[in-house]
């Protein structure tokens, strides 16, 4: 299993925006040097708490302070974006990072997002599949472009000056486009079958139960049989909520006590999703009634929090119910305890994960 970071961050409504940025970057920093191979960040326009705007941007921002991690949108929301504008970036920023890019895409899930776009009664899925194929028509195709979509209409006939560049997208570093990956929420998802057969690989949310969980590594593989392709485990990412520390005192206070961070991110993300999606996916049980969704709760649910050997086996078991996934996404939350989060990702890569490996091997 190789490890990775994905952060969709959330803080405390209110806490000063230099600090969540500067804590945001920090983290992606550490992962570096502890070793993660990549690391996935997410963006929203109209929320306090999740305080990313673009994730192109911070991404940009670390491209001269990275060697080695590889960075990854997660994801550009494709239906709040123009397409030519996104094309544009993403060959940019992918050039910065000399081709250590992973394009993220999705529609975008936040409905404040979607009102503040003029596209909360839209079909946004349709919306981001017609960004996404512009995108890739930019990048593969020779200019003057002549793209036809329902919502867009995406031409440089009119301007193109052959010998002057003028009309023409510059391309990415990579060719003919940076690696492509769609975030999976929903159970047994036809847009992850979708995605395989069009070659692009999925995360799994972090904030869903197991059991949806469970379901998205069959539609992969059926996608990927359509395309002719294996499908393999190596491709399938899954985020996960874990927290690791030295002593069970720590686990509790960080991760137990009543209002602590990770309460505070589940319920948040539990309140927004309820409005689309309902209820069910943060159930163990879809039986589960409203009322019992309290804060420990979710967080029992949806949290691995422990001492070492503690999280190796929650990883273990949480493995072995949702399926054979080969890289693991340790998920980015608040800094409320600075010290305590930063030990927690260095005693995931240092020794949880070795932990993990060699149990999986011997197994």
């Amino acid at each position: 299993m190789k490890l990775g970071y994905f952060t969709m961050p959330l803080h405390p409504v209110g806490k000063d925006w230099r600090r969540t940025l500067a804590e945001d970057r920090e983290a992606v920093l550490l992962a570096e040097r502890l070793g993660f191979e990549e690391a996935f960040i997410g963006e929203h326009l109209t929320d306090l708490a999740e305080t990313i705007t673009s994730c192109l941007i911070f991404i940009a921002t670390l491209a001269r302070d990275t060697r080695r991690i590889r960075l990854g949108s997660g994801t550009v929301n494709l239906a709040n974006r123009h397409p030519a504008a996104t094309a544009a970036e993403v060959a940019m920023v992918d050039t910065l990072l000399e081709g250590r890019f992973i394009l993220g895409i999705g529609p975008g899930g936040l409905r404040s997002d979607a009102e503040m776009m003029e596209s909360l009664d839209a079909d946004r899925t349709a919306i981001f599949i017609e960004a996404i194929e512009h995108m890739i028509a930019l990048w593969t195709q020779e200019p003057p472009y002549r793209l036809r979509g329902r919502k867009w209409q995406l031409s440089t006939e009119r301007t193109w000056i052959p010998d002057l560049g003028q009309g023409a997208m510059l391309k990415p570093f990579q060719r003919p486009h940076p690696p492509i990956m769609v975030t999976a929420i929903l159970p047994h998802s036809n847009g992850i079958a979708a995605a395989a057969e069009r070659g692009w690989t999925p995360i799994s949310a972090n904030f869903v139960h197991p059991w949806v969980v469970k379901t998205h590594w069959p539609k992969y593989a059926e996608g990927c049989t359509r395309s002719g392709r294996e499908a393999r485990s190596e491709d399938w990412r899954v985020a996960k909520s874990i927290f690791v520390a030295d002593d069970d005192a720590t686990v509790r206070r960080v991760a137990r006590e009543p209002g602590n961070l990770f309460a505070y991110y589940f319920r948040n993300l539990q309140r927004k999703g309820q409005a689309t999606r309902g209820n069910a996916f943060f159930k163990h049980d879809p039986a589960v009634p409203d009322a019992a969704l309290t804060e420990e709760y979710l967080v029992s649910q949806m949290l691995i929090a422990g001492t070492v050997n503690e999280v190796v086996d929650g990883l273990l078991a949480f493995r072995e119910q949702v399926g054979p996934f080969g890289r693991l996404l340790y998920c980015g939350h608040d800094w409320a305890e600075p010290a305590a989060m930063r030990r927690s990702m260095e005693l995931m890569a240092e020794r949880v994960l070795p932990a993990v490996n060699r149990a999986l091997r011997e197994g």
